[in-house]
């Protein structure tokens, strides 16, 4: 199923054949190894019982909605994530708007208008310390009282460890945090990268000589600054090595978030293609030049430290 046919835009949206699936609800930040392994338990259900797969996802993410800027960051932005979900056989991504009506759902509201009424769950899967409703009172226990009620069963997702510890989205944001990315690689089941569309921008790596692509970054993905070694994927799916920042460039008074990627031994204009970009391994903190001569000089520097680093991996 292709990426646009697995998004349910609303509640509104829901038709017929999106009802009667085994269902869950989560964040899937990430859709990290845990997430995975959910996903997998979730299809093996599926495929026993004749069902789709369907997950429920809320933008903004209530943590974004009630703590705005002090929300936490996000691993995936919304594309991503289907993108991930499709990846590992989701059939259905329900995205329900979460606004102040939402946040007033009691438990037992949410429940019979969402899960009953609207998407006729025959089967959900749900983690054991999920909460819901403006109450508190949904959890596990209530969830599967219900499921009792109205026929559906409830059952318990798996938890999975890395080095003695649960893994999870937070986890993950820790270790990105420290630019550990080999760590990071690990839980996530794949490379940590951000993605985006190509943009125009002042052009003035061009005129140092390091063109660049870059790709605007919303705050919300800010888990990190600075230089790096990075891996390219350009739309035809070449991989090409490069040295990126990440940043807000303070030589030349950026204001807005940038990641600026100076690609080796390319020169394909990539404008209005969506890119992805991989981070391999942190070079230098960002940081301020007296003069773009000295900036000039860093990037140099900065170059040959990645090739290096790519020699030597």
């Amino acid at each position: 199923m292709s990426y646009f046919n697995t998004i349910i835009r609303s509640l509104s949206h829901i038709l017929p054949k999106h009802q009667g699936a085994i269902a869950t609800i989560g964040n899937f930040d990430g859709v990290h190894i845990g997430h995975q392994t959910i996903l997998r338990q979730m299809q093996t259900i599926a495929s026993e019982r004749g069902l789709k797969t369907l997950i429920m996802i809320f933008e903004p993410q209530p943590r974004e909605f009630f703590l705005k800027e002090q929300a936490p960051r996000r691993l995936t932005v919304f594309r991503d994530k289907v993108h991930w979900l499709n990846h590992h056989g989701v059939d259905y991504v329900l995205r329900v708007k979460f606004d102040e009506n939402l946040s007033l759902y009691s438990a037992d509201q949410f429940i019979q208008e969402l899960l009953i009424n609207k998407l006729q769950v025959k089967h959900l899967v749900i983690g054991d310390d999920f909460k819901f409703g403006c109450d508190r009172r949904g959890d596990f226990a209530l969830l599967a009282k219900a499921g009792q009620q109205h026929g559906f069963p409830v059952q318990r997702t798996e938890t999975i460890d890395f080095q003695q510890e649960r893994i999870s989205s937070t986890r993950i944001r820790e270790v990105l945090s420290h630019c550990e990315f080999v760590e990071a690689k690990r839980m996530l089941g794949r490379p940590y990268y951000l993605s985006g569309r190509v943009i125009q921008g002042r052009q003035l790596g061009r005129e140092l000589g390091f063109a660049t692509a870059n790709i605007a970054v919303d705050r919300q993905q800010m888990l990190f600054s600075g230089v790096f070694a990075v891996k390219v994927t350009v739309a035809s799916g070449e991989i090409v090595n490069g040295v990126a920042n990440l940043g807000v460039r303070p030589t030349v008074q950026g204001e807005t978030l940038l990641l600026e990627n100076h690609l080796f031994d390319f020169t394909d204009d990539l404008y209005q293609q969506r890119i992805q970009v991989e981070f391999c391994h942190k070079i230098r903190d960002e940081q301020h030049f007296p003069d773009l001569q000295a900036l000039k000089q860093q990037i140099q520097q900065d170059c040959v430290a990645a090739k290096r680093f790519f020699n030597q991996a």
